[in-house]
């Protein structure tokens, strides 16, 4: 009995200890955040989950294998035209002006035709809660090519509804991955091609970002490997096709290092069977740095770089082309392309009643970026070679933004005559003294 009595008291014993190690089991566990998440990491959860199933689907239809548009089988090439906002509507009527003048005899041999459409604007957008509405999508996608007018994004504080960019929302709707904007400046020594990714970045999931308390907000930045592949093949294929002996790719990676560290690594991996072109990277601070050293600027030639990256600093860049009213800009994907400035919609100018004197330079030069992705590459050189003489040359008109300077119409005429001049490549060749 004794020795049951001993045996029943170490077996209590037993149970006791498990039944201490296990709550302490449960404290530690508590400790170290396994408990049940709160109410705003739950709703943080759903929500990234959302964005990652959209983006995976997404990654899916970009490696499906797409042939390249080839318009030289397309007929009749349609050019949609859409005004836009603000100042957007006054320089898109003078680019299209010069493109009908130019393109006057593909137009009456039915080889292009051109349409306006409408409802792009932030009235009918804020109206229909999207960034582009659903009619004008559907005309869009009716043309091959598009040239577009600056739109206004709303920004917390405006009036309007917090509705996604419409040229974020365009370029992802027709997936034009690649946004190409050129900077020539001939006496400078300045001829860059820059490559900016077009559908990713924090310009993707920038309208996504949640505030997950009152004291945090957290926003998404997006870089996949198809994405980052397609974009930096294509710099480097024009690269080799133009016989340029370098490419180079803009990231932070040192700070920012898995999504530029992704973009990175996928750029050195194409660089191997580039052999003859130099590949090399620098970060984007230092790269603003150096485009405005005289002593350096000259040596770059082609640039690679995400989108928010690209941004910035194809900015930078077309202030030496004469601001970012100048620089026009290709958004190109392997069925849709759209042409457009790549400054924004200046409402103060419309308020002011000012929109007659904006100038039609942006616009116009992307203009001429449509006709040598629809195949007119001479009548897009003449162009090129009409906005350098006027607008960096000779000046004959001056723009001002003001009754003080020449109206769009005006300096419209004077790109008209000066492409008229039977001696334009003559007169463009005496300039290019560096």
């Amino acid at each position: 009995m004794k020795r049951l009595k001993k045996k029943s008291r170490k077996v209590t014993k037993a149970m006791k200890k498990r039944k201490v190690k296990k709550s302490r089991k449960k404290a530690t566990r508590k400790k170290a955040g396994k408990s049940k998440p709160s109410a705003p990491i739950v709703r943080a959860q759903k929500h990234f989950k959302g964005i990652l199933e959209v983006q995976i689907a997404r990654v899916n239809r970009i490696k499906k294998v797409q042939d390249w548009i080839n318009y030289a089988k397309v007929k009749p090439v349609i050019v949609g035209i859409l005004g836009g906002d603000g100042i957007g509507p006054y320089i898109t009527a003078e680019a299209k002006r010069v493109l009908e003048h130019l393109l006057n005899g593909e137009v009456a041999r039915g080889k292009v035709e051109f349409r306006v459409i409408e409802g792009m604007t932030i009235e009918r957008r804020s109206e229909v809660g999207k960034a582009i509405p659903d009619d004008v999508l559907r005309e869009v996608k009716k043309c091959h090519v598009t040239l577009k007018g600056p739109t206004t994004t709303p920004k917390k504080g405006d009036p309007w509804p917090n509705i996604e960019s419409a040229n974020v929302a365009m370029r992802k709707e027709l997936d034009l991955f690649a946004n190409v904007r050129p900077v020539r400046v001939p006496k400078l020594g300045i001829d860059w091609m820059f490559f900016r990714e077009n559908t990713e970045d924090m310009y993707a999931l920038g309208p996504f970002g949640i505030e997950v308390t009152s004291d945090i907000a957290i926003d998404f930045r997006l870089i996949t490997k198809p994405g980052s592949h397609r974009i930096i093949k294509m710099a480097f294929e024009y690269a080799k096709k133009n016989r340029i002996n370098r490419v180079t790719a803009v990231t932070k990676a040192n700070v920012v290092k898995t999504t530029d560290g992704l973009f990175l690594k996928t750029f050195y991996e194409i660089a191997k069977s580039y052999s003859g072109i130099e590949a090399d990277d620098w970060f984007i601070d230092i790269m603003t740095a150096k485009l405005v050293d005289e002593k350096r600027r000259r040596e770059f030639k082609v640039m690679v770089l995400p989108n928010l990256y690209g941004d910035i600093l194809t900015d930078e860049a077309a202030e030496f082309q004469g601001g970012v009213g100048t620089a026009g800009s290709a958004n190109v994907g392997k069925r849709y392309a759209m042409f457009e400035a790549i400054h924004g919609s200046a409402p103060r100018m419309v308020k002011e009643g000012r929109a007659q004197y904006a100038d039609p330079s942006s616009v116009i030069r992307a203009g001429s970026m449509l006709l040598n992705h629809i195949g007119y590459r001479e009548l897009g050189n003449k162009l090129e070679m009409a906005l350098d003489i006027c607008g960096q040359y000779e000046k004959k008109l001056v723009m001002t933004g003001r009754s003080t300077g020449a109206s769009g119409r005006d300096f419209c005429d004077y790109i008209l005559q000066t492409i008229a001049d039977p001696n334009l490549v003559t007169r463009w060749k005496s300039y290019q003294q560096v």
